[in-house]
């Protein structure tokens, strides 16, 4: 393969997992950690490109286990970069594309960006606010694993509120973190962009469907996936989906999209199971079932169901955000 450029067009989208093109352009082999969330959302994503493609990744899990030099997992250009600056040069990038395609005739290349929560949440935050202000054509993903994984586990923006972590240890002094996660895709979608989702790898379909349809949407483009991490929440790796479908089903992580500033909840949780059952597998939440901190257990709970009942809020208003 050349630049990418033997990528042949994927089914659009699909309606039930056997529709899900068979070809990988992410290959296996890769060191990435048995169950680990963000292999799976990144194997998903890539059945989703819909002609050559240009792959940026910021430091972090995926890019240090899918490019032990000579390896590598891509099957499609692919670009390392530094943990702040992904969107700054997938910018660069598109930009450039834009420039070559016309000069030479040939079809458009599309733009992905692959960075963690830490790249994303925290470090990488000025970049994608400058890329998403400027309107560049690419498509930027966190895979949201709710930490510094890939450094040893500290508590990033994206940490929820009393979580675990080396930087944010549950003992005698402090709980766990103190405080709550920051809404990513609330400030994407304040930057007016065209398209910001959710999805969960617990819920193939969607997230592919949702990767399509932000490649073929002009502009800047944003999707967050919530991917379990076996060492940093501490659960045994053949619990990954089942823990990302409990995060979904508690309404820890609510599932919608925002489409030229309209909400849409794409996974309906009429009837929530109680948050604990997320909670419980894991043990960086282990300390909030002791008594001394019932409470920031039921502070989290309550933040759970604020941030729900906002989103079903704007919903059934049509207001846009």
């Amino acid at each position: 393969m050349v630049g990418g450029e033997n990528v042949t067009a994927q089914v659009p989208f699909v309606k039930t997992p056997k529709d899900i093109p068979r070809e990988d352009w992410f290959a296996p082999g890769h060191r990435l950690c048995a169950g680990c969330g963000a292999a799976i959302a990144v194997k998903l994503i890539m059945k989703a490109i819909r002609g050559p493609t240009v792959v940026v990744n910021a430091t972090g899990c995926v890019e240090v286990a899918t490019t032990c030099y000579p390896y590598t997992s891509w099957k499609v250009p692919y670009v390392h970069v530094a943990f702040e600056n992904s969107a700054a040069v997938a910018s660069g990038i598109s930009e450039a594309i834009k420039i070559l395609n016309k000069k030479r005739g040939k079809k458009l290349h599309d733009v992905i960006v692959f960075a963690g929560d830490g790249g994303t949440f925290d470090i990488g935050l000025q970049a994608l606010s400058g890329a998403l202000e400027r309107g560049h054509d690419m498509l930027y993903i966190c895979y949201d694993n709710e930490a510094y994984m890939n450094t040893g586990i500290q508590r990033s923006g994206a940490t929820p509120l009393g979580a675990s972590t080396t930087t944010s240890p549950a003992g005698k002094v402090i709980p766990g973190k103190q405080q709550r996660k920051k809404d990513l895709i609330g400030i994407v979608a304040a930057h007016r962009v065209p398209y910001a989702a959710t999805a969960s790898i617990a819920y193939p379909v969607d997230l592919i469907n949702k990767a399509r349809k932000a490649l073929e949407i002009p502009g800047p483009k944003v999707l967050h996936v919530l991917t379990p991490c076996v060492p940093g929440w501490r659960y045994p790796p053949s619990d990954t989906i089942k823990l990302a479908r409990l995060a979904v089903e508690t309404r820890y992580f609510p599932v919608y999209e925002v489409e030229n500033g309209r909400v849409k909840i794409n996974i309906k949780v009429s009837k929530p199971k109680p948050l604990e059952e997320f909670l419980k597998p894991q043990r960086r939440f282990a300390h909030l079932f002791k008594p001394e901190n019932a409470h920031v257990l039921e502070a989290l709970k309550k933040a759970v169901e604020e941030n729900w009942e906002r989103l079903v809020k704007l919903e059934e208003s049509g207001v846009t955000i």
